[in-house]
């Protein structure tokens, strides 16, 4: 039974994505730029998709900018924000959680001298507030926290975030700029970039059935940032370059898609999440839940340890029954260990022993009951060749 619970990764596109990409590729082929017929057509496309994703974030049409994908998103809202106020400070805050697509950046920022402050998470990957309103000074000019973790599935409070940062902007006379990766949030949490409230906001195409290489980055009206990409002045100047007009409609699509469907969609993802973690627990003996259990949980995101096994092994051993899970983020994947589960505190048995699963709508009740017969014998298997069987104590 072929059962694929690794959504955080990537999904499956919608069918009528797929029809929407064919499409624009074989019939509106031609350049947006281009004045005559073909050209209009093909522009048109361009503008309801971001009229689309526009609409699924409660932003406006003339905020959204086409990318590449979540990590361009990152890293222009990182280095741009940066450059448009580096005259204000130095000092740039994140959480010690975030995705590779934020935590280089800072990085690289930090080798050409500015100050870079990781913030701590709790056990269940959630950011310490009391640190953070503690680090925001008169110094400050960028802060960057993802909406959804994508390893444990963590909700983090991006609207206190946004109000010490309010509040940091009031007492210092300035304006740090706070910037979200919603990657994993877009299309399983509502988002309204008003209420949260951000001034950037990075998504991507292919974690709401969408095509890979497409994503967009909401950038507040009024905000100026700086060109990353120059050429043609396409997406009014800020990213040069034709523009990518099969994905773009597919992202439209899919975008279009997930906000009819997302609050039935949510419920649906939360049965399969409890079910799965419920009896995970009834049934392997030692299994940690390493997630949220429901408060400040994703719905599509389920992390937990199997103590006395190697995740990695038991990914592949799940495989060999046609089951597809991971060991944390695709990004990072030929990295040793895990840094997000290393910074919720995490012993290193434990983060060797780890497994996501991560759902869609398509995942079923009896696709899960499957998943749990089989995860139960692979467990099992491993802890019987290892010597482990029946030392492990639940938790």
């Amino acid at each position: 039974m072929f059962t694929y619970l690794d959504n955080s990764a990537t999904t499956k596109p919608y069918d009528q994505v797929t029809e929407a990409v064919s499409q624009a590729m074989s019939q509106t082929f031609g350049n947006p730029s281009s004045l005559h017929r073909m050209g209009m057509a093909a522009e048109k496309l361009v503008k309801e998709a971001r009229e689309r994703v526009a609409q699924s974030i409660g932003a406006l049409p003339e905020e959204i900018f086409f990318t590449s994908g979540g990590t361009e998103g990152d890293n222009t809202a990182i280095f741009g924000a940066v450059n448009a106020r580096r005259h204000g400070g130095n000092k740039i805050i994140t959480s010690s959680v975030e995705h590779p697509a934020v935590l280089e950046p800072f990085q690289e920022l930090k080798r050409r001298g500015f100050e870079t402050v990781l913030l701590n998470v709790d056990r269940t990957g959630r950011i310490d507030l009391e640190q953070l309103k503690n680090e925001l000074d008169e110094n400050t000019i960028f802060v960057s926290i993802m909406h959804i973790n994508n390893e444990l599935g963590t909700i983090q409070p991006l609207a206190e975030v946004g109000r010490l940062i309010q509040q940091a902007n009031d007492r210092w006379g300035k304006q740090i700029l706070f910037h979200t990766d919603a990657v994993q949030s877009w299309g399983k949490e509502e988002i309204d970039v008003k209420k949260l409230p951000v001034d950037m906001l990075s998504v991507s195409g292919h974690k709401i059935h969408g095509p890979k290489g497409i994503g967009a980055l909401y950038i507040r009206k009024g905000l100026n940032l700086p060109s990353m990409i120059f050429g043609g002045g396409q997406e009014k100047g800020f990213r040069s370059g034709t523009e990518n007009v099969p994905a773009i409609a597919g992202l439209g699509v899919a975008a279009m898609l997930c906000e009819r469907e997302r609050r039935e969609k949510i419920q649906g993802l939360k049965e399969l999440r409890n079910r799965l973690m419920t009896g995970i627990e009834e049934t392997v003996e030692g299994a940690v839940i390493n997630s949220p259990r429901q408060e400040n949980a994703s719905p599509a995101i389920l992390n937990v340890s199997f103590p006395g096994c190697r995740g990695e092994v038991l990914l592949h051993m799940l495989e060999q029954k046609d089951i597809y899970v991971s060991t944390g983020s695709a990004c990072s994947s030929h990295k040793k260990g895990s840094h997000v589960l290393s910074a919720a505190g995490l012993t290193p048995e434990k983060i060797e022993g780890a497994l996501r699963f991560s759902f869609s709508c398509d995942v079923t009740e009896e696709q899960i009951g499957y998943v749990l017969k089989e995860l139960k014998a692979a467990v099992d298997s491993m802890r019987r060749l290892t010597g482990m069987m029946g030392r492990g104590k639940r938790k």
